[in-house]
């Protein structure tokens, strides 16, 4: 029995290369004439998705058109694909085709030279048989029940780039992995480097004269293990190609004395623009994981039914706990809820177990944040206020739960709810249409904080989904997605809770940026007060330090909500200490009650490149604070 034939040439594409592509396609049964043949590329229309093809045979530059035998070229006609802006293409044959004869659809252009700038450019990611539909309709009747699949091998292009992954922290004689990826211009691993290419190995800032020579592997990345530092100090990696002469270094690495605290990166809120994390979410954590060296990572799905139907909820769930892996990558499944602007705001919640049910909105149960809380306890998860700046996600923080709410997002790719633009934020909340979202000063997170709101900082990712799905087309200013440090004493889902419940993190707007504030010796999230250690009246001993990777602009203390002290290195790395001999009882915020007056400390650092990282705050109580039993009497 003859078998129908469907294949594609070339076989392999080059991540981003243009050229022109054939699709061959042998009937195993006789087609008439009439018959429809519908080719369906599968592209979202992304910029790096596989570009779109137009239809006018006169034009030349990247074509699609269809070759059957003894007949002149087809032009396709665009036809509307059910749930997508984006066309297929569809054939009319006019004339017979016999079975074992070839139809062939072009994609490029019918020149023979210019291929590279005429033709059609593949997607820039590479992915193992990227499938291209053609669905059959022999009777021409709009009833499409046959198909072919066509498959191309999408692999890394030339070596553009090398990315070299590490710890940010370590101690002193520590052994640690160092990851090395050989990187395409779009960011894809690839071995596709010219032979004998060799790549010099190196520290920055090591006494010592070490170097080694690497080849370029196949699988476009190396593991080194078991380095190590013989002192403490700040390093980065460098690696030069010899063939180039391009140099490459490594975000940096603090090494200690001795510290039981490691720096893990991640993000809570956010997914990535290749992968939708919903119906994509196994994709979405891989490349989280494997791409980007994240080491925790939380779904954030918006609650409705429309977003997250219960079998894509259950999908989720399931993948994130075996995606969860100690001292690896430790995932969360998490959910967004978006209630009443001002009162209730939008919030990320984090269930600290697998398969939990997604809290509706529309059901009675979980329709206002209050009946959340109160059917829960601390113990099933924690809530993140995010965006509380935005104009329809604000929050105000009258209704804060703290048992609940250890952090608050600062920053996410559409901005910073720090401050007001006016008081001095860099990448404030805004729009450059009459659409959008505007910032609304009632979230500010410093006016929270002076009224005595404690939470550490953690930033989000980019976001198109729910409440933000429509800021692209309202022309909303985007930056880049953020990232969440924290201060852990162990990797695992455990740990890392109980750092954020101790407020031991802090965010940036996307880089690696190593940050520590300490005051008295106690790090960020800690809250001290006059009784335990009265000196703090008299003096608070402000220590700090910042390693970029780019030189830093401006370090900034804010205290109480203002600039307090600002330094401007001129280096990538800095470390400072200085004295606030201020009286104490001459600086604290005053509040209503039996709450003692208060003073906190933040740092903001400020690159050279715009980009940013804000430490979780430092409290001082003047006198010992309130306890709960004593505020319950």
């Amino acid at each position: 029995m003859r078998r129908s034939i469907s294949y594609a040439e070339p076989k392999t594409a080059l991540a981003g290369e243009t050229k022109t592509w054939k699709f061959i396609y042998t009937p195993a049964n006789d087609l008439p004439k009439g018959a429809r043949l519908k080719f369906d590329l599968g592209s979202k229309g992304r910029v790096f998705d596989w570009e779109i093809p137009q239809t006018n045979l006169k034009s030349k530059k990247n074509l699609i058109w269809m070759q059957i035998p003894s007949k002149k070229p087809l032009n396709a006609v665009e036809v509307p694909t059910p749930e997508s802006t984006l066309p297929q293409f569809e054939f009319i044959l006019p004339g017979d085709v016999k079975a074992g004869e070839e139809i062939v659809i072009f994609m490029g252009t019918p020149e023979t030279t210019d291929g590279e700038k005429k033709g059609n450019r593949a997607q820039n990611h590479t992915l193992r048989r990227r499938p291209f539909n053609l669905y059959i309709d022999p009777k021409g009747k709009g009833e499409y029940k046959e198909s072919e699949t066509f498959h191309v091998d999408v692999k890394g292009n030339a070596l553009h780039s090398i990315r070299i992954i590490v710890p940010s922290v370590v101690n002193k004689n520590q052994r640690f992995d160092v990851i090395v990826r050989f990187e395409d211009a779009f960011g894809n691993l690839t071995g596709n480097a010219p032979e004998g290419t060799l790549i010099e190995f190196s520290y920055e800032r090591l006494r010592e004269n070490i170097s080694w020579k690497l080849f370029v592997p196949e699988t476009g990345f190396i593991n080194l293990p078991n380095l190590y530092f013989n002192e403490p100090g700040i390093y980065k990696i460098k690696l030069r190609n010899l063939s180039t002469e391009k140099v490459f270094f490594s975000s940096p690495i603090k090494c200690f004395s001795s510290t039981d605290r490691q720096l893990y990166w991640g993000t809570f809120h956010g997914e990535t623009a290749l992968h939708d994390a919903g119906e994509n979410i196994e994709s979405c954590l891989r490349y989280v994981r494997d791409e980007e060296a994240h080491q925790f990572y939380s779904s954030s799905s918006f609650e409705s039914e429309t977003e997250t139907p219960s079998d894509v909820w259950k999908g989720i769930g399931s993948h994130v706990a075996e995606f969860n892996e100690d001292d690896r990558f430790s995932t969360f499944l998490g959910m967004q809820w978006s209630g009443t602007p001002v009162e209730e705001g939008l919030r990320q919640i984090i269930y600290l177990k697998d398969s939990k049910p997604i809290l509706r909105r529309k059901e009675s149960k979980a329709n206002h944040l209050k009946k959340i809380y109160k059917s829960h306890t601390p113990k099933d998860f924690i809530a993140i206020p995010m965006f509380t700046m935005g104009s329809e996600t604000c929050f105000d923080f009258e209704n804060f739960a703290p048992e609940y709410e250890k952090v608050v997002e600062i920053y996410n790719a559409w901005g910073s709810s720090e401050c007001t633009k006016a008081e001095g934020n860099p990448r404030p909340i805004t729009s450059k249409g009459k659409k959008g979202i505007k910032e609304k000063a009632e979230g500010s997170i410093r006016k929270a904080l002076n009224k005595n709101i404690r939470f550490g900082f953690v930033a989000g990712g980019l976001d198109d989904r729910g409440v933000f799905s429509n800021l692209f087309d309202a022309e909303q200013v985007q930056y880049t997605p953020g990232l969440t440090a924290i201060l852990s004493t162990n990797h695992s889902r455990d740990g890392l809770i109980q750092a954020l419940n101790k407020k031991s993190c802090y965010a940036t707007t996307g880089p690696r940026i190593i940050a520590g504030l300490e005051i008295a010796g106690a790090p960020m999230g800690s809250e001290l007060n006059t009784k335990a250690k009265p000196g703090l009246e008299y003096n608070r001993h402000i220590t700090g330090y910042a390693v970029g990777l780019d030189h830093i602009k401006e370090v900034l203390i804010i205290r109480n909500g203002k600039p307090f002290h600002t330094f401007n290195p001129k280096d990538d790395t800095f470390e400072f200490a200085f004295d606030d001999e201020e009286p104490l009882e001459n600086v604290v915020l005053k509040q209503k009650g039996e709450v003692p007056p208060f003073v906190y400390y933040y740092m903001r650092v400020e690159q050279e490149d715009g980009h940013i990282a804000w430490t979780s705050p430092i409290w001082i109580d003047l006198g010992a604070p309130v306890t709960v039993e004593k505020k319950k009497k």
